[in-house]
C-alpha cells in the first residue's frame, strides 16, 4: 500500500488574463472553479489513478469542504479512515492561472495544521509499503512519520514542497527526495551547498545520506536524478500546456505508484515525467491526472532517462 501523509484542501481556481499587481483588481477570464486539492490529496489521487492502492492520512474540518475532500478520495477508491476531524476549517487554496498556464497560489492551511504523526501508527508501516509525504502539514509531524516508517523498512518519499528546512539528519530517513528547481535552490542554501548546477546538486544531496536518491524537476527541461552510484537526465513530454498546477503532484504520486508496481526507480522516473506532462492538459490540480493506461500510451513519446 502507498500511505500518503499530508494536506487536504479545496482549491478555488481563478483563470485570469494576467496576474494582478498590488492594488489592481483583475476579473476572471471565465467562471472560477472549485475543486478538491492539497498536495497530499493530489498525490494520493495521482497514485491511485496510476494503479496504486492508497491510504490518505491527514486532517479536515467539520464542514462542507472537508466532507467534499474526503468523499472525493473515497470515490477514487482511496482508503480514508486515517483522515481525522479538526476544529479548524478545512484548508483552502486560491489559485490564479494566466493564459500561459502559469500560476500563483495562496494557501490557508486550516485543519492541515492539526495533522499529527500518531494518526499513522507504527503497525501500518512495513517493508511492503511506501510512505509519501510533503511539507504542507507540520514539519515535525511529517519527519516523525518518515523516521518511524523508515525504521520499519518502508520506502519513504518526501516531496519537500513548499520549501522548508530539511537537515542532513532528516535525509537519513528518506529513500527518495523530490524537489523542483526553486525548492532545490532553497535546500542548497540550507545545506550550504552550491546550487548552480541541478545535476551536481542532486549528486551532492544524494551523497549526504545512505540509500538516498535525489530528484530535481526542471519544468520544460525535464528532470535530473542522482543515487549512490549513478545520475540520470530525463526530458519533458511535449504538450500544449493548459495549467501546470498539478504537474508536480502528478509526478510524485505516479512515481510512488510505479515503484509499488515493481518498476525500477529509473523506469518510475520515466513514467512520472510522462504523467506530469499529461497533467498539464487539464485545468486544476486533479482534473488532468492521468491513469495508468494513458501513461503507457504516451511512454514512447518521451525517451527514457539517460545516464549523465
Amino acid at each position: 500500500m502507498i500511505i500518503v501523509f499530508g494536506s487536504l484542501n479545496i482549491d478555488i481556481v481563478m483563470p485570469v488574463e494576467h496576474f494582478p499587481k498590488p492594488g489592481e483588481t483583475v476579473l476572471c477570464a471565465t467562471d472560477y472553479l472549485s475543486r478538491p486539492g492539497g498536495k497530499g490529496a493530489n498525490q494520493a489521487l495521482a497514485a491511485a489513478r496510476a494503479g496504486g492502492k492508497v491510504a490518505m492520512v491527514g486532517k479536515v474540518g467539520d464542514d462542507a469542504f472537508g466532507r467534499r475532500s474526503v468523499n472525493n478520495l473515497k470515490s477514487q477508491g482511496i482508503w480514508t479512515a486515517g483522515i481525522g476531524i479538526s476544529e479548524r476549517p478545512t484548508g483552502c487554496a486560491t489559485i490564479a492561472v494566466n493564459t500561459k498556464g502559469e500560476n500563483f497560489i495562496m494557501v490557508a492551511p486550516g485543519a492541515n495544521l492539526d495533522a499529527t504523526g500518531d494518526q499513522a501508527p507504527d503497525d501500518i508501516f512495513s517493508d511492503k509499503n511506501i510512505v509519501l509525504a510533503q511539507l504542507e502539514v507540520p514539519h515535525a509531524e511529517t519527519f516523525d512519520v518518515l523516521a518511524r516508517a523508515h525504521a520499519k523498512g518502508a520506502t519513504t518519499i518526501l516531496n519537500a514542497s513548499p520549501a522548508g528546512a530539511v537537515t542532513q539528519g532528516m535525509l537519513a530517513s528518506i529513500t527518495y527526495l523530490i524537489v523542483n528547481e526553486i525548492e532545490a535552490q532553497q535546500l542548497a542554501q540550507s545545506l550550504q551547498l552550491d546550487g548552480s548546477d541541478p545535476l551536481k546538486l542532486a549528486r551532492h544531496i544524494a551523497g549526504m545520506a545512505p540509500h538516498l536518491t535525489c530528484i530535481i524537476t526542471l519544468e520544460a527541461q525535464g528532470a535530473v536524478a542522482a543515487g549512490a552510484h549513478h545520475a540520470y537526465r530525463v526530458g519533458c513530454l511535449p504538450v500544449e500546456v493548459v495549467d501546470t498546477t498539478g504537474a508536480g503532484d502528478a509526478f510524485c504520486g505516479i512515481f510512488a505508484a510505479s515503484l509499488k508496481a515493481g518498476h525500477p526507480w529509473t523506469s518510475a522516473l520515466h513514467r512520472a515525467s510522462v504523467g506530469a506532462g499529461l497533467a498539464c492538459l487539464g485545468l486544476g490540480a486533479q482534473s488532468g491526472l492521468p491513469d495508468a493506461d494513458e501513461i503507457d500510451a504516451h511512454l514512447a513519446q518521451l525517451p527514457p532517462p539517460v545516464q549523465a
